[in-house]
């Protein structure tokens, strides 16, 4: 284990997180809001713990090993959850306690949406600002944004690329350089951006809210300047907007980046994940559509069609955003919807949840079993878009979803353990795991009124679901530590 190259990197990566509250300390100053004094403080802290890392380790320059990339991406997260607290517990409007500025931060950089925060109408401009931009930076990962810089500094970035990027695909790169792929990622997120925040502005938001709503869509985080969310616009044309761009988001990003290279859609109708994606959203937006209107929920067919729409779409691709209060609505609706957030997007976005290639390799793999007992003797090969998958990646699927199962269990045992009612437990850790932020009874709204230590487990929840439960529990494994 190479500590010194490992404090280093991270030194760097403090140094320049650091920078990152420039842009609400500019905001501060535009609005004359108060806040600006939070952001300097943090800066000013953040850089002097950057430096005082990298000083010292400076000329450690190593090559990185994969079990290096691991460590240095789990103490990152961690660091930047704390980091991004700093902001929050230092404002007086509104004042928070170090956990709920722990639990709002962790919330943001892991695109969860998850909030303690109440009156969000009459916030500081720049505490608004601030928690969409920490979405927007957490989108497709920081280390992510990072590998394209690091080999600038001499440090090599394939071992944090591996680490950071989720999926079961997550070793084949869409450039032969690992540097060219992190910038063609980015390009794309930022276009993406771009785009997104236009539309909105075309459509009737203001500039402030469309930049920040732009953050938070194409991060797929669901944080809003408004307590009433999307609904605050009441708008048809911004809901579909929303739905456009959280749709694009949580579909592979390696598809978008083959379309803008070879200027074809072609890839995205014939890849498979895709396909069952956009088959499931279909589906279940028809369910609800049509629950609400035979429980007469919503009587207006228009209206019906938008709700239904609107919130499958932000729920099932764990965005988040809300138009109607989900939660109270009839029947089995609510945990349906909690149940789609558990497929969540395609795998290489900016999705949470288990992802659909993973949830189409278990549906396959068990479809496989019972041909196995009608032909003992047959051969039947998993199959994606026509080529067999290796032994080891269905294996490693499995694994995930063991992992899964077991972690959800303990931390919602955990969270009855605190005093909390099964459906608050229940989606509590739903909401947090799957980076999905609203969830059911207590936590419907915010997570404010829940006691410290759930919050805390739900804290490294948002951690576990964003760095997909292998690369934080490997960490934590004594045979990881064993030379």
């Amino acid at each position: 284990m190479q500590f010194f190259t490992i404090q280093r990197i991270l030194g760097i990566l403090l140094t320049l997180f650091s920078v990152t509250m420039l842009p609400p300390l500019l905001v501060a100053w535009i609005y004359q809001d108060g806040a600006g004094d939070a952001f300097a403080t943090a800066f000013v802290l953040l850089l002097l713990i950057g430096l005082s890392l990298w000083l010292p380790a400076r000329k450690h320059r190593r090559e990185l090993k994969i079990r290096d990339g691991f460590i240095v991406v789990v103490m990152f997260w961690m660091a930047l959850g704390l980091a991004g607290s700093l902001p929050f517990y230092l404002s007086e409007d509104p004042m928070m306690s170090f956990t709920d500025a722990v639990f709002e931060s962790m919330s943001g950089l892991t695109t969860t949406g998850s909030t303690v925060l109440t009156g969000l109408d009459t916030l500081p401009h720049a505490i608004l600002f601030y928690r969409q931009f920490l979405q927007w930076l957490g989108g497709m990962g920081i280390v992510v944004l990072a590998v394209a810089i690091l080999p600038l500094l001499g440090v090599g970035g394939m071992q944090l690329y591996r680490a950071e990027t989720p999926g079961p695909m997550k070793d084949s790169k869409l450039t032969p350089r690992i540097t060219e792929t992190a910038k063609a990622l980015w390009y794309i997120y930022v276009t993406l951006t771009i785009v997104c925040a236009g539309a909105y502005y075309w459509a009737g938001m203001s500039a402030f809210d469309a930049i920040g709503h732009s953050f938070s869509t194409v991060a797929i985080g669901g944080f809003s300047t408004h307590d009433a969310s999307m609904g605050y616009f009441d708008s048809a044309l911004v809901e579909m907007i929303a739905v456009t761009f959280m749709l694009i988001a949580a579909m592979n990003f390696s598809l978008h980046f083959i379309a803008w290279r070879g200027r074809t859609l072609r890839h995205y109708f014939v890849d498979s994940e895709v396909r069952v994606f956009l088959g499931i959203m279909l589906l279940v937006s028809i369910i609800t559509f049509s629950y609400l209107l035979l429980t007469s929920t919503v009587n207006d067919h228009h209206l019906a069609f938008r709700q239904a729409l609107f919130q499958t779409v932000s729920i099932g691709t764990t965005a988040g955003f809300a138009t109607a209060e989900f939660a109270l609505w009839p029947g089995f609706l609510p945990i349906l919807l909690l149940m789609v957030s558990y497929i969540g997007g395609c795998a290489f976005s900016t999705a949470g949840g288990m992802k659909v290639i993973r949830i189409m390799l278990l549906f396959k793999q068990g479809y496989r079993e019972v041909l196995r007992l009608i032909h003992p003797n047959g051969v039947f090969a998993i199959k994606i878009n026509g080529k067999a998958l290796p032994p080891k990646v269905v294996g490693a699927v499995w694994g995930f979803f063991a992992l899964y199962v077991f972690s959800f269990s303990i931390m919602h045992l955990t969270l009855m353990a605190t005093g909390l009612d099964v459906v608050t437990s229940f989606s509590a850790v739903t909401a947090t795991l799957n980076n999905l932020g609203p969830g059911l009874g207590d936590v419907a709204e915010n997570f404010g009124s829940i006691n410290n230590t759930a919050k805390w487990v739900l804290s490294f929840a948002m951690l576990m679901g964003r760095l997909e439960i292998f690369t934080l529990l490997v960490v934590l494994t004594p045979a990881f530590w064993r030379r």
